[in-house]
């Protein structure tokens, strides 16, 4: 059995594979929020499980409007299996009552009031001690394909809406991260990624949720050829100058990154249900991963001198789109877990 001596960060799973591109007509049935905590607790390797979850805000998992009453029999139902909450999504699309952030009218109040309902949830989880930690995550709810009408105007409109959900959770004690994904309209490529998070200007509220399976494809331009690194025929043999490339890409947005998830990508994009195509999440051993984790985790969680951070008390793991049958394995978990060991062994700390 090896040792693994660091205690930090803690590790999570996330829960939301269990409903992300479930539950529409022709897709997969949703997983039960109780089988994905079930599945989660068991998984174990060299003694070592899981830390904590990361929800989504989302029936059937959790109702974003949900009652104090129901929180704390949710908090007692994850502390029963000695888990903790951690980072939170707020379900701020429409049609799940949320709306476009590029919309100055009722798509901005809409999307306002989701992430007013995600902050109410966080810091109820906080106060009655399920949620130690963590951030609500956000998007533009808006896609490439509409942003693109006027790059500039609709950047400054989701800009604008961001700024205002700033506010929204620092009434609330909470920090927002922005997931940067090619699926979300000016949030599609790193540089648009960029652009945003400093034309919002709220560094001490409002960061970067960094994916390893999303940023990859920004490496690549999809969505964005104008602001590829590498080219589309790239040879992924070719390891300086993907190393050269991953430098760029992590130096541009470490700095704004305060939530973390470890993942898997083989360089394509994948769908499922009513979800776009995104990076395609993979398994941690799959043969075609383009990935080596540990490796690439460090560029995210060590700054340019190869300093350890310690700016994420927990670092998640993501399996959006996974299918039911993957999911329902316990080996998935125990490999994904030891994954994860691997990134904390090689980039974590003790407290």
């Amino acid at each position: 059995m090896a040792e693994h001596t660091n205690s930090y960060p803690k590790l999570h799973n996330a829960a939301w594979p269990g409903v992300v591109g479930k539950g529409s007509p022709g897709a997969e049935p949703f997983i039960e929020l109780d089988t994905m905590l079930d599945l989660t607790a068991a998984a174990e390797v060299d003694g070592v499980k899981f830390d904590g979850v990361d929800l989504f805000l989302f029936a059937p998992h959790v109702d974003i409007n949900t009652s104090d009453d129901d929180l704390k029999r949710l908090a007692d139902k994850v502390k029963s299996r000695n888990l903790v909450i951690g980072s939170v999504v707020a379900p701020v699309w429409p049609p799940t009552d949320g709306g476009s952030a590029m919309d100055e009218g009722a798509g901005r109040k809409a999307f306002l009031e989701q992430v007013r309902k995600g902050c109410r949830i966080a810091k109820k989880l906080r106060e009655i001690g399920a949620r130690p930690y963590g951030v609500v995550r956000i998007d533009s709810a808006s896609g490439p394909g509409d942003w693109v009408k006027d790059p500039e105007g609709n950047q400054r409109r989701i800009a604008e809406t961001f700024r205002q959900a700033c506010t929204i959770a620092e009434d609330h004690g909470e920090r927002l991260a922005a997931e940067g994904e090619i699926c979300w309209g000016g949030m599609h490529s790193w540089r648009r990624m960029v652009q945003l998070l400093e034309q919002v200007d709220r560094p001490g509220t409002l960061g970067f949720q960094a994916d390893m399976a999303h940023t990859l494809l920004y490496l690549l331009g999809y969505n964005a050829p104008e602001d590829a690194i590498l080219p589309q025929n790239f040879d992924w043999k070719d390891e300086a100058k993907f190393d050269a490339a991953y430098r760029q890409l992590t130096d541009a947005l470490r700095p704004w990154t305060i939530d973390f998830h470890i993942a898997q990508n083989d360089a394509t994009v994948h769908g499922s249900g009513t979800h776009d195509k995104t990076g395609r999440h993979c398994l941690p051993k799959d043969p075609n991963g383009k990935l080596d984790i540990p490796k690439r985790a460090g560029y995210w969680m060590r700054d340019s001198y190869g300093n350890v951070l310690k700016k994420y008390r927990h670092v998640c793991w993501d399996g959006c789109m996974f299918a039911n049958e993957v999911m329902h394995k316990p080996q998935t978990w125990n490999d994904i877990l030891a994954a994860m060991l691997a990134v904390r062994d090689a980039h974590g700390w003790r407290e």
